[in-house]
């Protein structure tokens, strides 16, 4: 499995739901929330689930939009005095997931919030994301949970799968996917690989 590439994944999301059939938006207000991609300047993520989150509170809106993401990734960083320090960075620069019930007033707050440049979809209606596009993006939990006590850093052995038998220590912990990341050794090139919890054990 090749690395996993960020902008890759959201590139290929956001281009489907741009493709997606345009519908009159007054033709399809949700009655259930879901999850919106919106699109926002670089670097005013947070600014912008900051914003609209206080929006939210002034005008009581909790029943209508449920949630603001910014989906982080922990990534373990090495200085060049070889020290090691994780941080958090953004999994997709320039976007914010918000997870509401599509109508002209949820509609209108995203759209006026400051920073933001409009949502994915084609001419950019809001268009809700399929449970396979959350998965990808990390904010659907797969069907199955699994209880393991890892972290970044840690040693691990793939116990079942393509990679059965690799050891390796995590470089990254996807909790909505339920996966980590370890590095591998392929034809004598590193190559970071993404595993699931159910196939790893701690050592």
């Amino acid at each position: 499995m090749a690395e996993i590439n960020n902008e890759e994944v959201v590139a290929e999301v956001v281009e489907k739901v741009e493709k997606t059939t345009p519908t009159s938006f007054k033709q399809v207000e949700d009655t259930e929330p879901h999850w919106y991609v919106v699109h926002t300047y670089s670097g005013y993520e947070n600014k912008v689930k900051a914003d609209i989150e206080k929006t939210i509170e002034n005008r009581k809106l909790q029943g209508q939009m449920l949630e603001v993401m910014v989906p982080l990734q922990d990534v373990v960083e090495t200085k060049a005095n070889g020290e090691r320090k994780t941080v958090s960075k953004k999994l997709f620069p320039g976007y914010v997931l918000v997870h509401m019930i599509k109508n002209d007033v949820t509609w209108y707050v995203v759209r006026n919030t400051r920073g933001v440049t409009g949502f994915v979809g084609p001419g950019s209606e809001p268009v809700p994301l399929t449970e396979a596009e959350m998965r990808k993006l990390g904010v659907k939990e797969p069907d199955q949970v699994f209880d393991i006590d890892v972290e970044v850093g840690d040693l691990i052995k793939v116990i079942s799968g393509a990679w059965e038998g690799t050891e390796g220590n995590i470089k990254s912990i996807n909790a909505g996917k339920q996966t980590v990341t370890i590095d591998v050794d392929i034809f004598g090139r590193t190559t970071s690989v993404e595993i699931s919890l159910g196939d790893i054990e701690k050592l």
